[in-house]
């Protein structure tokens, strides 16, 4: 899926369509913790993950600029540290000079008011004024891979965010996941208006039979249940 297919497929989906997709392809679920959120509500932001680890200085950056494509992603790996902000303005205008999408940060910001006038999407876990009083060891796969909360990514990942937070997918799986996305987005939709049409979403999904089932079958679960009568709730 290219740049342009991509952008234009998530505009109408939302991050919680994926995970649900990922759910149903069987595909771990890497989702950023909940506390990283956008630093201006309301961005969206969806590109190839170009990874730096910030040992101290904004030279990383700068580098994996210099390798980025324009519609990538920069995702930063500060370790998830509430003692420091390793990126200001400077960083972030030149990431929109450099035709970058956003930037994720697992760590914090600063310079709040010139990143919200710049307009270019930033998800960090919130704000500080002191920037780094450190410089460590750079590791050599510092351009390599970059770990938000649990999970650990790489070149080979698309990220995703919205007001929901931060997904991360395999782009070789992204085909997949967006055509299962979208079907899980329709479902739902048919499902809410005709909530509002009257008809409960217990009756749609036929939730009496399900009760009954799993009298009989202890072991049956709603998802399974779900997939068998083609609803959408969970997945």
């Amino acid at each position: 899926m290219d740049r342009q297919e991509l952008r234009r497929r998530f505009a109408a989906l939302n991050t919680a369509h994926l995970a649900d997709a990922c759910i149903r392809a069987q595909i771990p679920v890497r989702c950023a913790p909940a506390r990283l959120h956008a630093v201006v509500p309301g961005s969206r932001l969806a590109g190839c993950v170009v990874p730096a680890q910030h040992v101290g200085s904004v030279d990383v950056f700068l580098e994996a600029f210099e390798g980025a494509a324009p519609g990538d992603v920069l995702v930063v790996d500060n370790g998830g540290r509430l003692d420091e902000a390793c990126v200001g303005d400077l960083v972030v205008l030149e990431a929109q000079a450099a035709g970058l999408e956003g930037i994720v940060i697992w760590g914090l910001h600063r310079d709040t008011a010139d990143i919200r006038a710049i307009g270019l999407p930033v998800f960090s876990l919130g704000a500080v004024p002191t920037g780094p009083l450190r410089l460590d060891a750079r590791p050599w796969d510092a351009l390599e891979s970059a770990t938000v909360g649990d999970s650990t990514v790489g070149r080979e990942d698309l990220v995703l965010g919205d007001d929901d937070g931060v997904l991360f997918v395999p782009a070789a799986r992204a085909e997949d996941l967006f055509t299962l996305a979208e079907t899980i987005r329709d479902t739902e939709r048919r499902q809410a208006e005709r909530v509002r049409a009257g008809v409960s979403l217990r009756s749609q999904v036929q939730f009496d039979t399900y009760l009954v089932q799993r009298r009989q079958t202890p072991s049956l679960s709603f998802r399974d249940h779900l997939r068998a009568v083609g609803g959408a709730v969970e997945e």
